[in-house]
């Protein structure tokens, strides 16, 4: 067990003096007022270099992540991120740059690169997509899924239109519906159908001139093509209604099939998951979100502009605009990661990298096909869905169990209990980028414990052991919360 930095501490050590302030100094033309001058030193703890060097390098050395493992968590798309992207970020010309500086006077003309950076990449993801324009602002995706719902919600107002529900399939990410009711909508969930599609029928039912948006996820969340979209798309506008694409999964249809091209109005994409740009923890994220000609003037403001001239400027005379959705311009450091990843691959790099995700997905679904049911048993596009149900009626296994024996294998847990609808889920997203041996490694871990779970299931019950943690009661955790160690 590692202690607190603060369990550490021992009075009178340190690893930083700073000078005392003289008389001078203190009653100086420019004298720090008495309230802003603290009586006592702070309570931080008092250790030196090496105690804070070797505490933090311990803990450095307990993190699991995509540069150490493979991450297979399903709807994640934990990738590794590519250190010619981490660079371009880091070029001092745009980490350097002050957000302010374009809204100062000659501050466009010292700021070209960064808004050509912004406007390109908007022309990239319009191509990308089959998109007319798109807003950079959003900071994640759930902030681009709010954005796009605001951008319905404007269009429909303009129109005079006062719809107030959204269809969105009982298959889909959590944050659609929040999304959606945060916007000012009113939920209908719709089913899904033997083969793990929208159910047709009950989308009809479902759907009335009340209905403002459908929100999907294409590829779904169950890893599935959704083969009605056409169709959906088709009904949906006879009906007035807008069609909302979820773009958590576009990674499985770069390069293979545009959103535009399927009929979707609104796109937002995470970047943070399809372009090689770091995920996890919270973060950081990128959710440009695009839309079709109609919704252009309700983009938030400001856009970047080029003008006949070939130089760049911010235009924020949009009457129509939602407004500011950002902070400034959004995560312009994960943009630049999400730009060069693109410049970098091509659009020949991209397709390829949807056809090796959608291959890894199936290999593993092939691989594992006998030891776990897979409850839409048909070609899968970037990930696999199983599900322990088996092992879970014959000897009591779960998801959860798989999850911590997988630990021990050395290996990070799938997403697990998700989608809702699958019973004992276990969603494995393989990435594009790792190797064939990585994926049999993983398959033979799997299938060992499948294994296991058949002769030995009681052997799960103190899983994980090779950990500094070994298996806790998570509800309680979560509950009774010590944060101490």
């Amino acid at each position: 067990m590692i202690p607190l930095i603060f369990e550490r501490s021992v009075s009178g050590r340190r690893a930083l003096t700073f000078p005392r302030l003289t008389e001078a100094e203190r009653e100086g033309p420019l004298p720090l007022p008495a309230e802003y001058c603290a009586d006592e030193a702070p309570d931080l703890p008092e250790v030196s270099e090496l105690d804070v060097i070797r505490h933090y390098t311990r803990l450095s050395q307990q993190n699991y992540s995509v540069d150490t493992h493979f991450y297979p968590l399903g709807s994640c798309t934990m990738k590794y991120n590519p250190r010619l992207c981490e660079k371009v970020a880091a070029l001092d010309g745009f980490a350097g740059l002050h957000p302010l500086l374009p809204q100062l006077r000659g501050g466009a003309a010292l700021t070209q690169g960064a808004l050509e950076v912004l406007w390109h990449s908007g022309e990239l993801l319009n191509e990308l997509t089959g998109m007319a324009g798109f807003t950079l602002q959003p900071m994640a995706g759930a902030h681009g899924e709010l954005t796009g719902m605001l951008l319905i919600a404007a269009y429909h107002r303009a129109r005079g239109d006062t719809r107030r529900t959204v269809l969105i399939p009982d298959s889909a990410h959590g944050t659609n519906p929040a999304s959606a009711a945060m916007a000012g909508y009113s939920i209908v969930a719709v089913g899904t159908d033997a083969d793990g599609n929208v159910d047709l029928d009950d989308f009809k039912a479902r759907l009335t001139p009340d209905t403002a948006a459908v929100m999907l996820t294409c590829p779904s969340t169950l890893g599935l093509f959704e083969t009605h979209v056409r169709e959906l798309a088709d009904i949906a506008h006879a009906n007035g209604t807008l069609l909302y694409y979820d773009g958590a999964n576009l990674n499985a249809m770069m390069g293979r099939a545009r959103p535009g091209d399927l009929g979707f109005d609104v796109v937002h994409l995470n970047v943070h998951k399809t372009l090689g740009t770091p995920h996890g923890g919270g973060g950081p994220g990128a959710g440009p979100v695009g839309v079709r000609e109609a919704l252009l003037p309700f983009l938030p403001a400001p856009i970047v502009t080029r003008s006949a001239d070939g130089t760049f400027a911010l235009d924020y005379d949009r009457p129509q605009s939602i407004g500011y959705i950002a902070p400034f311009y959004g995560n312009f450091g994960v943009m630049l990661r999400a730009y060069a990843y693109m410049l970098h691959l091509g659009g020949n790099g991209l397709r390829e990298a949807a056809d090796h995700a959608v291959l890894n997905a199936n290999y593993l679904r092939v691989r594992l096909q006998e030891a776990f049911d897979i409850p839409y048993n048909r070609i899968c596009m970037h990930e696999v869905l199983l599900s322990a149900g088996r092992q879970h009626k014959t000897g009591g296994i779960r998801a959860l169990d798989f999850a911590k024996g997988l630990i021990d294998a050395g290996f990070h847990p799938p997403t697990i209990y998700f989608p809702l609808i699958v019973h004992e889920a276990m969603m494995i997203e393989p990435t594009e980028t790792e190797s064939k041996a990585t994926l049999d490694a993983f398959a033979d871990a799997l299938l060992r414990l499948a294994r296991l779970a058949e002769t030995d299931p009681g052997a799960f019950a103190t899983m994980p052991e090779s950990t500094h943690i070994s298996r806790v009661d998570e509800t309680r955790a979560a509950r009774s919360m010590v944060l101490k160690a």
